[in-house]
């Protein structure tokens, strides 16, 4: 499902956006741009041989792939809150995901799915009453080399929980788990496609 092609339609709406040309580039071949997905895009810069989150912003919502990938590759590269935007000095580095989201399934515990296989989104109530959300996608938690509960203290604590985290806590979020469809490119690649 998801394509390298799908990446290098994120890299050019970048490098348009970056030279501040309207983003109208035309779709790459073999990418229908009329299928619709939840998705997220993901920037990664290599630095000392390891690549570092640079943007990780999606949707869970399905958008057509021409117009959601166009709008999250410009979104997680300039307005993932976590870090500064991306320049245009970094494009050699850069490394693209795009991740298609697929099987939701709305779980009743906390702990029904596999690491490395789902990813999960929860919902909770925060110590004001408030309802939260999070998420990681399928591979974070096994790229963290984090347990079942790990990842949901981190989600907690992504979604703004503050208080201790608690099993009563754990087992109050409403966890949806899903997969994903995952193509990845580095800008080298991007430059000889």
């Amino acid at each position: 499902m998801a394509t390298k092609q799908h990446c290098v339609y994120c890299f050019d709406s970048l490098v348009a956006h970056l030279n501040g040309i309207p983003s109208t580039n035309p779709l790459p071949l073999n990418f229908d741009g009329t299928l619709e997905y939840p998705l997220f895009v993901t920037w990664n810069k290599a630095s000392r041989g390891k690549d570092k989150l640079r943007g990780c912003i999606g949707n869970f919502s399905a958008m057509r792939l021409d117009v959601g990938l166009r709008e999250y590759a410009i979104t997680s590269a300039f307005r993932d809150t976590r870090f500064k935007p991306i320049g245009p000095s970094e494009l050699p580095r850069l490394s693209c995901s795009v991740s298609l989201l697929t099987d939701f399934e709305e779980v009743a515990d906390y702990v029904d799915w596999e690491v490395g296989k789902h990813g999960v989104w929860i919902e909770f109530r925060n110590e004001r009453g408030r309802k939260e959300t999070a998420t990681f996608l399928p591979e974070v938690a096994k790229e963290q080399g984090w347990t079942k509960v790990e990842t949901i203290n981190n989600l907690l604590r992504k979604g703004g929980y503050e208080l201790t985290i608690t099993e009563e806590m754990r087992r109050s979020v409403a966890l949806t788990r899903y997969q994903s469809k995952k193509a990845h490119l580095s800008y080298d690649e991007y430059m000889y496609m």
